[in-house]
């Protein structure tokens, strides 16, 4: 009996990083389990010291985690050449430093799980935190919670007001909330005396729910009202192996002219997107390049492709910066270009190598670029193309800043070759339908194996690739202009809870200290 009551805490947590991962998209789904799944954690709380319920944490942290991630274990053994006895822990790893923000988030907040402040506060904590995890060591933010309601566009519109951290926000609420309902019930409570804790989650999906339905109307009439571009993705479907190969070049760009110029038999598109680097060579140096130029010419279309280029800094140095870019071709040659800005570490740079000498022969094999910035729009007849390379699709602040800059459309190169059959492109595909509600902005999605898609501004997939095949899409896709609340100032609101939370925590342990001395 005591050996139950001693492992119910941990079955409990288990249970919480079960749910939460089913909850997602890729690994279930189910996201009605979203509001419910930190439930079982909470309990497992209820009367433990510090040191059981970090236990606790990391245990329902490093499931969620584990199950969320696996797919680095295909990175890492089948590109990155590391056996599985290497491969597995490194995943663990990855997993433990994920639950660290659980954990935190289980020390700081657990004082306050029975009270009203709980409320408001663990939900302010939890988002906080998430923000956190966004920047801190160039930042991780795979799958927050919030992204669980990413394919379920009667649910996700209140985005463009908080952004996914705002979602993120409610779905804790949710979860304390009933929480303190069920425990003030498990203990006899009466629903006379705590009307409003009854009543608080379902006014929740009430209000959520009432604005979601409103903005989709009045979206849907501003992509009536709006200019449109038609424009096409071309999905070449190279093997990640074959990528790169200096013999597979010319037949790669023989393969993505042949399914670009049979659209041309039916349609008439006005762009046209390539994955990120669909071109595995420097365009400005190639004799592949004068045959996408005849091509562009002859169709008359734009051509917004993903290349690796380089830009001579000192010649005499032989200083030398290498770009992951995106390209927009026209009959008038290259006439926009945008540069990754946010790279992806120990994959496109080896981070402190100019302070630690030892790491430079990683920089062999894993490559140095150089970051850009986002500036200028790329930019072609109605549309203004902010570009999303890769990763880039993850940080909410990326997408905002191209339509700060002026982009009434969001184009999404990438590669997720690497992932193999996973579930990491449904979760890449997921974030990234995020972006398009947070902004109000089309996205065209181009990916080298899929999933590329259409996405419209209510976040809904207007059309999807197979993954792993050839695939070509055509869509006239709306070009909405006006800058939503999540844009202007609702970034901030991440931010600002944590502010908040910290300021709470400093006045809590000043009054915890003034009733201590009385």
């Amino acid at each position: 009996m005591n050996i139950c009551r001693r492992s119910l805490p941990y079955l409990l947590s288990l249970l919480t990083g079960i749910s939460l991962s089913l909850a997602m998209p890729g690994s279930g789904g189910f996201w009605p389990l979203l509001p419910l799944a930190l439930i079982p954690l909470f309990f497992a709380l209820q009367g433990t010291g510090a040191k059981q319920a970090g236990a606790c944490a990391l245990l329902a942290g490093s499931v969620h985690y584990m199950w969320q991630l696996y797919w680095i274990v295909i990175v890492l053994k089948q590109y990155g050449g590391l056996p599985l006895y290497l491969a597995l822990p490194a995943l663990a790893m990855l997993a433990l430093y994920m639950s660290i923000y659980l954990l935190t988030f289980v020390l700081v907040g657990r004082t306050f799980l029975t009270g009203r402040a709980g409320l408001w506060l663990l939900p302010a904590l939890w988002v906080g935190i998430d923000w956190l995890r966004a920047y801190l060591f160039t930042g991780f933010p795979w799958m927050d919670l919030g992204y669980g309601l990413a394919l379920t566009p009667s649910l996700l519109q209140f985005a463009d007001l908080f952004g996914h951290h705002g979602l993120t926000f409610v779905i804790i609420m949710l979860n304390v909330s009933f929480y303190q309902l069920i425990s003030f019930f498990l203990r006899g409570g009466r629903i006379k005396r705590r009307p409003i804790s009854l009543l608080t989650p379902w006014l929740i999906i009430l209000a959520l729910t009432a604005y979601s339905q409103l903005r989709q109307k009045q979206i849907s009439l501003e992509m009536a009202e709006a200019k449109t571009i038609t424009v096409a993705i071309v999905q070449g479907n190279i093997e990640q192996n074959l990528k790169w190969s200096v013999n597979q070049t010319g037949q790669t760009v023989e393969k993505y002219l042949g399914l670009t110029e049979g659209l041309f038999r039916q349609n008439r598109p006005e762009m046209v997107v390539w994955p990120e680097t669909a071109l595995p060579f420097y365009p400005e140096k190639s004799i592949y390049t004068q045959s996408l130029q005849d091509s562009v010419s002859r169709y008359d279309y734009a051509l917004l492709t993903g290349a690796p280029w380089f830009r001579i800094v000192d010649q005499k140095a032989r200083d030398i910066d290498y770009y992951n870019s995106a390209q927009l071709l026209s009959r008038k040659g290259f006439s926009g270009s945008y540069y990754k800005s946010h790279l992806v570490p120990f994959g496109e740079y080896v981070p402190f190598r100019k302070y630690l000498p030892f790491l430079e022969p990683l920089v062999v094999s894993v490559g140095d670029f150089t970051p850009g910035r986002v500036e200028k729009t790329l930019d072609w007849q109605n549309a203004r193309s902010g570009v999303l390379i890769c990763f880039e699709s993850v940080f909410a602040d990326i997408s905002r800043k191209w339509v700060d800059s002026g982009a009434n459309v969001l184009v999404n190169l990438t590669n997720d070759a690497w992932y193999g059959r996973s579930s990491a492109p449904y979760h890449s595909l997921a974030m990234t339908a995020m972006r398009a509600v947070e902004t109000r902005r089309s996205i065209v999605r181009s990916a080298n194996t899929g999933f590329s898609a259409f996405i419209s501004p209510l976040g809904t997939l207007v059309q999807v690739s197979p993954l792993f095949s050839s695939w070509v899409g055509v869509e006239e896709i709306p070009l909405l202009e006006k800058r939503t609340f999540f844009v202007c100032w609702g970034y901030l609101f991440a931010p600002l809870c944590l502010l908040i939370v910290g300021g709470y925590l400093l006045l809590y342990r000043r009054k915890s200290c003034q009733l201590k001395r009385l």
